[in-house]
């Protein structure tokens, strides 16, 4: 039998040599000099016993424990592990997604900057770059279709700093050719920032394919328990170290080391419930479509969807993701209606969750909705996040719901 050479050997005290699933267990992980505990414990500290001659110390340090706004223990071994999924060089953690999106955008924008930003981005970051950055600190933005590179490159302006898209965008699933941008991007001197909630690793890896900076809402699939919020950053040390110096140390959306703990924790199973996530939801969007009550479905795994050949080449044959929208023929109160006759799926926002979840956006939408599909602006949508409930139940309770409210 042939043996492997030290270099080939995995080691989980070198995450890069573990494969992903391994990684998942083992990288970030530190032993408790203290007790022996193999799993990293909480450490509820805001202070670190500081050295003998504390005059040295660089306070914006983000590295060296000493105050637990800078960094702290729960919250290193989270970055560490992250780094190593994401396959970067570093991350920073932030107590939500949200604050890791606007880290970004704080720590390389200034007055007089432009940035081209997806027309269909999350709520958040339509108001960031539609009212806020703008009216605040003059930082000009262009919305665009992402989909169409023409138009992303005519948007392009000299003095243009950054591109901003969702890999799988948020609610209409429109796909984003992640390395065409980042070229787009990098041609012009500016650098692509790539929220990636909706596709986790190892299903995609944004660095992979040239993005600058990967964001990820860790209170979705990456905890995956509905019971911790989080968001962090991927990327090249350099820029994650500038970034945790002004937007980590000094502005202080630092995440809780309870739920650094609690992602972590989180974090271990993810390679067997995103395979439950996406196989699942590639069942329910497939009854959907062939449900002549159904009025549309968006999914990147059915073969109508625009971006359906992208994403199949993109996300190399691991799923499409387990977030859909659709809507039932009818108004409003049909929508609501079918909702509520729902039994296994839970009517309330988020994602990524060990449950299904469903949220009924009415037609008027929220920020940027203008540039929805014209079904989602004449049915309004259902969003449907696939959780890991057998897809047999799943189906039967739509099935039911759907009789139910056509009865």
């Amino acid at each position: 039998m042939a043996t492997m050479n030290s270099q080939q050997r995995p080691d989980k005290a070198e995450p890069a040599s573990l494969s992903f699933a391994s990684q998942a267990v083992h990288a970030g992980n530190v032993i408790d000099a203290t007790t022996g505990a193999i799993r990293t414990p909480i450490v509820m500290a805001n202070s670190y016993q500081l050295p003998d001659d504390s005059s040295a110390l660089d306070w914006s340090d983000s590295q060296t424990l000493f105050y637990t706004r800078n960094s702290g223990h729960n919250q290193l071994c989270l970055e560490r592990k992250l780094a190593a999924m994401e396959r970067g060089e570093d991350a920073a953690v932030f107590s939500t997604g949200v604050a890791a999106l606007h880290s970004i955008f704080f720590t390389f924008l200034k007055s007089g900057d432009h940035v081209v930003v997806s027309d269909v981005t999350y709520e958040a970051v339509w108001r960031l770059f539609g009212e806020l950055l703008p009216q605040r600190y003059g930082i000009e933005a262009t919305f665009v279709d992402i989909s169409d590179l023409a138009a992303v490159r005519d948007a392009v302006r000299p003095n243009t700093k950054l591109i901003h898209a969702e890999t799988i965008a948020n609610p209409t699933t429109k796909v984003a050719d992640v390395q065409a941008l980042a070229k787009i991007a990098h041609d012009a001197g500016a650098m692509l920032s790539i929220d990636a909630t909706f596709t986790p690793p190892p299903m995609f890896r944004g660095l992979e394919h040239d993005a600058d900076f990967v964001v990820h809402a860790l209170t979705k699939y990456i905890n995956g328990h509905g019971d911790a919020m989080g968001g962090a950053v991927i990327g090249r040390a350099e820029l994650i170290r500038r970034l945790k110096a002004d937007a980590l140390v000094d502005v202080g959306g630092s995440i809780s080391p309870f739920n650094a703990w609690l992602i972590m924790r989180g974090s271990v199973t993810l390679p067997l419930r995103l395979a439950q996530h996406v196989s699942g939801a590639q069942r329910v969007a497939e009854f959907l479509d062939e449900d002549p009550r159904i009025a549309f479905v968006a999914f990147p795994g059915l073969a109508s969807h625009p971006q359906h050949t992208l994403a199949s080449r993109q996300f190399g044959g691991m799923g499409y993701g387990a977030v859909m929208a659709f809507a039932v023929q009818g108004e409003p109160e049909i929508q609501n209606r079918f909702v509520a006759n729902l039994r296994v799926i839970t009517s309330a926002v988020s994602l990524g969750h060990d449950e299904s979840l469903i949220v009924h956006v009415g037609k008027a939408g929220r920020g940027g909705s203008e540039c929805y599909p014209d079904e989602f602006r004449e049915y309004g949508h259902l969003r449907l996040s696939i959780g890991l409930e057998d897809p047999t139940d799943l189906v039967a309770d739509i099935k039911a719901a759907l009789d139910e409210t056509f009865a």
